[in-house]
């Protein structure tokens, strides 16, 4: 589509709305504002319009204003405003360091509009002017109560630094990566490290791009508080009613919850089972004061239950080698006797608990710093303030529904 054909056709811009869904009350909490045009009685969508950087600024500013100006007239006249996200280009927006698009919101407020509810839209990875500038342009839109939500992220590469340094409101994470057949480890692990750092900043999680129950599963089990996609709501002229997908949605929360459940329920049992097993082993072997003999004699009777094992005392210092099984064959691994492990993430956490508890952990799934593969590690307080560690291998967990 030609960028004259749209800016001789002004009068035929629309604006489109796609609806986001909440993961709490399963409720229409807000819509996307989307950029379509009308041509041979066809509303075709202005994406690529906006995202080609050879058609002048000026062209795709006034086309975006045109969509907000429309938007905001239908949004005003409603009892009750929804979340409006409007996406905007952070180049084209710090040409005028984001005073036209203030202004135009300022002017929508005199007339009813609550700022409270804007969302601004951004793509942080394409921003390739000075983020410090465009940090203080996004506070100073704060103010007014504006919130920020970062756009795209897990369809390229984003620079955690930046989003971090932006602090946004939102997140929104896109799950197109996940119908691929060839979606890798990696890219479930990048979505949780992001899930991380929503955590830690205090974002809100929204999946755009759900387009089947799998990834709305997905979704609900990565902190999802917003949805957005195909599945629950196209992009549409109009508004639906708020509650159009609320029974759908309560019914399929229902099926995760207890599909969820059962995993759940699979891994404390598991955990369960490991406790009394080698509670009742380390009480057989007691006698063996050797580590190293103890392992392999543990190791011949959790064959089938684990691939690695090995001792460390309360700081992390490992106090054995370690039992590493290879080619059905059990290998004494001497090199890694007084390594330290207390850098791991929730290592000394687990020794506390232990501690406490005085009872075996079972760990979450992670991914192997030597083999890559998924594994779990279970965790055990041995009488003399050390500490027994069993790594599970990935054909267990993988034999065993719920533990993957």
């Amino acid at each position: 589509m030609d960028a004259l054909d749209i800016m001789t056709n002004l009068h035929l811009i629309a604006p489109f709305y796609q609806a986001i869904f909440s993961a709490d009350e399963h409720r229409v909490v807000g819509y996307e504002v989307l950029g379509r045009i009308e041509l041979n009685e066809e509303y075709k969508s202005l994406g690529s319009f906006f995202h080609d950087e050879a058609i002048p600024e000026e062209y795709r500013i006034e086309v975006d204003d045109i969509i907000l100006h429309k938007a905001l007239t239908h949004f005003i006249e409603l009892d009750h405003q929804p979340l409006i996200f409007i996406n905007r280009d952070a180049n084209l927006l710090m040409i005028d360091h984001g005073e036209s698009l203030l202004e135009l919101l300022l002017e929508y407020q005199n007339k009813g509009l609550d700022l409270k509810k804007i969302v601004i839209e951004l793509t942080e990875h394409h921003f390739i002017g000075d983020i410090e500038r465009l940090n203080h342009l996004l506070t100073y839109y704060r103010t007014y109560g504006l919130k920020i939500a970062v756009d795209n992220i897990g369809k390229e590469s984003s620079n955690f630094d930046r989003i971090g340094l932006l602090n946004p409101d939102i997140l929104k994470i896109d799950l197109k990566e996940l119908l691929k057949t060839t979606t890798t480890q990696s890219y479930h692990d990048v979505l949780y490290s992001i899930s991380l750092l929503a955590r830690k900043i205090g974002a809100t999680l929204l999946y755009e791009d759900v387009e089947t129950n799998f990834q709305l599963q997905y979704a609900w089990q990565n902190g999802g508080r917003y949805y957005q996609g195909f599945l629950l709501h196209r992009p549409s002229e109009s508004i639906v009613a708020d509650d159009i997908m609320k029974e759908w949605l309560r019914e399929e929360t229902q099926h995760f919850i207890k599909h969820e459940k059962k995993k759940l329920y699979t891994v404390y049992d598991l955990s369960e089972q490991l406790n009394i097993t080698i509670q009742g082993l380390v009480q057989k072997f007691k006698r063996v004061e050797v580590y190293n003999e103890l392992l392999m004699l543990l190791a011949l009777e959790l064959n089938e239950r684990c691939f690695r094992m090995y001792i460390c005392d309360g700081d992390g210092f490992q106090q054995s080698a370690n039992i590493m099984k290879e080619n059905q064959k059990w290998l004494v691994q001497e090199e890694y006797y007084y390594k330290n492990w207390s850098w791991r993430p929730y290592f000394l956490e687990n020794i506390v608990r232990m501690k406490y508890d005085k009872k075996g952990i079972l760990s979450d799934l992670y991914s192997d710093v030597e083999s890559g593969e998924s594994i779990r590690t279970f965790s055990y307080p041995l009488t003399n303030g050390h500490f027994l560690f069993v790594d599970i291998p990935y054909e267990f967990l993988f034999e065993h529904d719920g533990l993957l």
